[in-house]
């Protein structure tokens, strides 16, 4: 990742930190304008403690599939067949 682009990849990882347990963000919550970034930033991913399952496509549909949905649900995240019911689990702004 360019040097330019640290600050910027900083805040997205404090976003997702900052999701909750149950609750769910989408690639453009956490980089607004630019969720294909936040999508680079978690796919180079190396801190475990991130929580980096409770970012989704804004439709609800998963990057990471099963596994991504099975943290998903062992949390309580609600879904409407394939994907997320993001009126119930999006985190409100």
């Amino acid at each position: 990742m360019p040097r330019s682009a640290v600050p910027r990849a900083a805040l997205v990882l404090e976003r997702v930190r900052a999701t909750p347990e149950g609750f769910v963000r989408s690639y453009g919550d956490v980089s607004p304008g630019a969720p294909r970034f936040a999508g680079m930033v978690l796919s180079e991913l190396t801190d475990e403690s991130v929580p980096w399952h409770r970012i989704v496509r804004a439709d609800g549909s998963l990057a990471k599939g099963a596994r991504q949905r099975a943290l998903l649900e062992a949390e309580g995240v609600p879904f409407r067949g394939e994907r997320v019911d993001m009126r119930a689990a999006r985190l409100p702004d």
